[in-house]
């Protein structure tokens, strides 16, 4: 048996960041220098060292002029990095602030100003959807806030809180690429949305829109969620409809992934090969309630356990929480405490689940946790602590009991995105 579970699974989520950052995904898909001026713009998580990798290409590989290359960079608070040419802004996540407000209003007067002998090379990442923030008239940022948060604890799948935000906003779904024309725009992205779809990715920007406005006002209905009548107004605006499929304005535009979730977990599981065990994918793109996804794997642990198995169950997605209580935590820790409560101290067993960003909820600071570890031991170590797992569970409270106990995952940001990874170690000796 491995010495040390903890150590060995943390060393595996490691392995899925280094496999996501753009140092080593994302210089074989920068296109050639233009005649004209190169606009990096970028937003998401990955966004600034998405930028510092293109603009080092270009000056320092490609020898570009410096001052034929500029733009700007949104990211979250925290996942900065040090530019010669691109700007870099710090901005909210999950909810946007004024930062970020500020800042998509530059971007979109960026875009306005390109030039057919320009290239504009859109650089997106998980947390664009945030990070560029242009209300559609008539909406102010807190109205925007308030659907964001609504959206973000009602149950509502990253698709379906998508097909709200690009309907409510002046950049998202194929927007920034309509200021962009005519010049030709390069978009390169980082997934983190189950299916890799480019219309999903940061709410799709510069690709077309096969939502409507008929399917936002479905989603709002569907979890009734109450909104301002600002809200209301603008999804009955026909002037909010997003471009669509045929568009003109995407005939010089195109998209391509620099890695996506499956690349990732091939790398990590080459890692469980090499230590030994058998690596079980369940698939890069789960979706579902967090804890009722623990309590299913709960069940595949066990039953490889009883058959004498040593294996790693990996899995990757999306998983959501339906807040019910008034407790900090994320989808991650939500469905590391599932699973202990569903193992019920099975030995032999381990997992960690976090997400590749490095923070799973939290308040938007970049010390927040990004996960969470559990063994055989987690809920005798509760008890003796005096913590009622159920409580914390129902509480939503996921972040204070492994605070308690020091099994939180706080990688710190990892200036990367390609969502949730899960790995449940199955040790038999």
């Amino acid at each position: 048996m491995i010495a040390s579970p903890r150590a060995f699974l943390e060393s595996l989520f490691r392995t899925a960041v280094a496999a996501a950052h753009p140092e080593g995904c994302l210089r074989p898909h920068l296109p050639a220098a233009p005649a004209g001026r190169l606009l990096i713009l970028a937003a998401g998580k990955a966004a600034a060292s998405m930028s510092e990798v293109a603009e080092r290409h270009y000056l320092d590989t490609c020898a570009m002029p410096a001052d034929r290359i500029g733009g700007l960079a949104v990211t979250r608070r925290g996942y900065g990095r040090p530019m010669r040419r691109v700007r870099i802004v710090e901005a909210g996540h999950p909810l946007p602030d004024a930062a970020g407000l500020a800042a998509t209003a530059e971007t979109l007067a960026l875009a306005d100003a390109a030039r057919p002998e320009d290239l504009v090379l859109a650089l997106i990442s998980g947390g664009a959807s945030a990070n560029w923030i242009a209300p559609a008239a008539g909406l102010s940022l807190t109205e925007k806030q308030a659907v964001t948060r609504a959206l973000l604890g009602c149950g509502a799948s990253i698709v379906e809180i998508n097909a709200v935000r690009k309907h409510l906003s002046r950049i998202k779904g194929g927007r920034l690429a309509q200021r962009a024309h005519p010049a030709p725009l390069v978009a390169i992205g980082i997934s983190d949305v189950p299916g890799d779809d480019p219309a999903v990715i940061g709410s799709g920007p510069t690709v077309p829109d096969r939502t409507t406005l008929a399917d936002a006002r479905a989603v709002i209905a569907h979890y009734r969620l109450e909104v301002p009548p600002s809200v209301t107004q603008a999804l009955g605006d026909p002037a909010n409809e997003t471009p669509k499929p045929g568009d003109p304005i995407f005939a010089t535009t195109s998209f391509e992934l620099a890695t996506r979730p499956a690349d990732v977990f091939r790398a990590v599981q080459d890692a469980v090969r090499a230590a030994g065990y058998e690596p079980i994918l369940l698939g890069t793109a789960v979706e579902g309630e967090a804890c009722d996804v623990a309590a299913a794997q709960a069940r595949l642990a066990r039953d490889l356990k009883a058959q004498g198995r040593r294996a790693v169950i990996l899995s990757g997605g999306e998983l959501t929480v339906t807040l019910r209580g008034q407790g900090r935590g994320g989808p991650n820790q939500e469905y590391a405490l599932g699973l202990a409560i569903a193992l019920a101290g099975t030995g032999g067993i381990a997992a960690l689940a976090g997400d590749t960003d490095g923070t799973d909820g939290g308040v938007g600071e970049p010390d927040d946790p990004a996960g969470a570890f559990i063994d055989a031991t987690t809920l005798t170590r509760a008890g003796r602590l005096g913590l009622d797992p159920a409580a914390f569970v129902n509480d939503n409270n996921s972040t204070e009991f492994f605070e308690k106990l020091g099994d939180l995952l706080t990688p710190g940001p990892t200036l990367t995105n390609v969502n949730d990874f899960r790995a449940i170690l199955v040790d038999s000796p």
